[in-house]
């Protein structure tokens, strides 16, 4: 390796631990650190129970398959036996990862665009900085690890053909095993095969060789994918998680909006931010792929518009800064900046491409800067709100409720780490059982009589008929949610208890 690509390695390093820091500090600032999702509380209680116990369990000595990526929970586990803090290693593995994705956005750049290699440092160092990836880097969450592999898997295809034969054997088992593993960081791996099997399908350099490639790529792909259906079997009676089947059911509802509506709100998550200005660059790199029958570059973007296009179709949903789709938000990022650099000249000898280039430039650098210091104060609001909230609501749990009292809870992560109490999951996670009734109120209400349920904790408005059972005795009071559009969450003793 070149004394550059160390040092641009080591500045990157440098810079992603700078704007993830800014995030955290932020965070300090206005509450406390913490997470921005409830969801990744789930993960460090799989963690724990593992690192303790040896269970994969949610609720100790009851296995079950309600953690979506079972190796972030089990990566959140070594934190558990090194003895660290829980925000600690998930921020440390969040700035890890976004390190990773600024370097391979550095090195994919240099590849894909051999003539402007000087750039390169300006494309990871975007990485690092853009908002969505550093807010998912501070998540708690496996986001960002599939983001990862998402671009490791789609850079390495494109401009394949160019490789020697012995290199693209080499991509292909390794894009098989990584794909296969990228099932276990979450079930939307398996979207990666698409972009594989194009390639190896419409390249025509593979000619004479397609068959032995598939079959390398298969074995490689195979083996951790089987493992990983298998381990659902085990645990679930099913060979995909409970999420896989609880959130389409849970926001089946939003499946009734217009087709078209719902394309358009996935296309718009990625625009939020400085990905408007790179829209013409990856509109350029399309026409520029299709124009020159670059099959290994059509991949990449058709995996991108192809994963919008399934969560619009099982998934519609936009919340959290569209966090399902942010995985596919770097590759966007890497090929809108390609197809940019391509045609602008900032040197040009035309005044008006000189100038054009220049404002351009100047858009890019000024909306990352400026959305990162937007996005620094959403997460930090984001935490907040977790914090004084569900975080709130366990703790008044462990310290006002019997430890043999039954808790139905539709956030389950930070009440089932810290209450230590029995929980019965409404959203389905970790109690599958609730998933054919899951938008059934009155069917809940006596999923809840049966299972002799002692309290209910949510927000008022999830589920106005089963709060108007129960006796309100908790309410957070916390400001965060009340003064960005929510509403507090509270504890409803239950009937007749």
């Amino acid at each position: 390796m070149s004394k550059d690509n160390l040092r641009n390695i080591v500045i990157l390093g440098i810079l992603a631990a700078i704007s993830l820091g800014g995030f955290l500090l932020y965070s300090a600032a206005i509450f406390r650190i913490g997470f921005p999702l409830d969801d990744a509380w789930i993960h460090q209680v799989y963690a724990r129970n593992l690192a303790q116990r040896g269970e994969w369990a949610y609720i100790p000595g009851v296995s079950s398959a309600g953690s979506t990526a079972p190796v972030w929970s089990g990566l959140m586990s070594l934190g558990y036996i090194m003895k660290l803090a829980p925000f600690l290693w998930a921020h440390l593995l969040g700035w890890l990862f976004l390190w990773a994705v600024g370097v391979t956005g550095y090195f994919g750049f240099q590849r894909i665009c051999p003539d402007h290699k000087k750039f390169a440092i300006l494309a990871g160092i975007f990485l690092v900085f853009e908002w969505h990836l550093v807010w998912a880097a501070g998540s708690g969450m496996e986001t960002l690890l599939f983001s990862l592999i998402a671009l490791i898997v789609l850079v390495s295809l494109i401009n394949i053909e160019d490789q020697t034969e012995r290199t693209q054997l080499r991509i292909f088992i390794m894009a098989g095993v990584i794909i296969g593993i990228s099932m276990w960081v979450r079930p939307d791996g398996i979207t990666l095969l698409g972009p594989a099997l194009f390639v190896l399908i419409f390249v025509d350099s593979f000619r004479g060789r397609k068959m032995k490639l598939i079959l390398y790529f298969s074995f490689g792909f195979g083996i951790p994918f089987a493992s990983y259906l298998i381990f659902n079997q085990a645990l679930a009676g099913s060979i995909w998680p409970n999420t896989f089947y609880a959130k389409q059911e849970e926001y089946a509802i939003l499946r009734q909006l217009s087709i078209w509506r719902r394309v358009l709100d996935q296309i718009k998550l990625p625009m939020i931010g400085v990905g408007i200005i790179l829209l013409p660059g990856f509109l350029l790199f399309i026409y520029k792929s299709i124009k020159q029958h670059l099959f290994s570059n059509v991949a990449s973007w058709l995996w991108i518009i192809g994963f919008l296009l399934i969560y619009a179709q099982r998934l519609p949903v936009v919340y959290q800064h569209g966090r399902y789709v942010i995985p596919v938000m770097p590759t966007y990022f890497v090929l809108g900046l390609i197809g940019l650099i391509n045609f602008i000249d900032l040197s040009s000898r035309n005044l008006l491409m000189r100038i054009t280039s220049r404002v351009w430039a100047l858009l890019i650098g000024s909306l990352l800067i400026g959305f990162w210091v937007i996005g620094a104060r959403v997460y930090a609001v984001d935490v907040a709100i977790i914090e004084s909230e569900m975080v709130a609501v366990s703790r008044w749990l462990a310290n006002q409720t019997e430890t043999d009292e039954l808790i139905a809870v539709h956030d389950i992560g930070a009440i089932g780490y810290y209450s230590d109490r029995v929980i019965l999951d409404l959203a389905g996670l970790v109690s599958p059982e609730v998933i054919p009734i899951i938008r059934d109120e009155y069917a809940i209400a006596e999923y809840l009589d049966r299972n002799e349920v002692s309290y209910l904790a949510t927000f008022p408005s999830w589920y106005p008929y089963l709060v108007n059972q129960g006796e309100l005795v908790y309410v957070t009071n916390g400001q965060f949610s009340t003064n960005n559009g929510g509403e507090n969450m509270g504890v409803y003793r239950w009937r007749d208890k």
